[in-house]
């Protein structure tokens, strides 16, 4: 299937709690290289997975207004999820990830396109956290991020301003 098709049948629906266990495993591939490199047994690397996502979870649901957390569906099936928050002067994105084997075919591109198209309807900036060694990194600086602010050693806060 070609990506404009693809797109086409690319949906976005509120996440329950019915998609805690996908969100866990989508989660979980994002921690599969730094695990690698521990000797965790694989029941440790289950709970330390666990543990951190619930901790991720409850920070977001703490932190950000949920109304916008979106689990990222091609044809009816879960691939991702895509948490945005819409702040008075800019619009947040909480967090992007899709599964590792619908990554890299224009997907996220395509969704970033559309948060571009509702920010410059509302004059707004998009800001995203992203850990400094990130491959996403070179994707957001693609698609025209520029690093806004660097907290710490781990995460920079890039935008894009319309």
């Amino acid at each position: 299937m070609d990506k404009n098709n693809q797109h086409k049948n690319i949906t976005l629906r509120q996440h329950n709690a019915d998609d805690l266990p996908f969100m866990l495993a989508l989660y979980a591939t994002t921690r599969q290289a730094e695990l690698a490199m521990t000797n965790f047994s694989e029941q440790e690397k289950n709970q330390f997975i666990s543990q951190q996502f619930n901790a991720q979870y409850q920070h977001y649901l703490q932190h950000y207004n949920s109304e916008h957390f979106d689990i990222i569906e091609l044809n009816g099936a879960a691939i991702g999820r895509l948490f945005v928050d819409y702040w008075t002067n800019e619009i947040r994105i909480v967090d992007i990830t899709l599964t590792s084997q619908y990554q890299n075919q224009g997907i996220g591109s395509y969704l970033f396109e559309q948060l571009f198209t509702l920010a410059r309807a509302k004059k707004k900036p998009i800001t995203i956290h992203v850990e400094h060694n990130n491959p996403a990194k070179k994707l957001y600086q693609r698609l025209g991020f520029e690093l806004k602010t660097q907290t710490n050693d781990i995460y920079l806060l890039m935008q894009w301003t319309p």
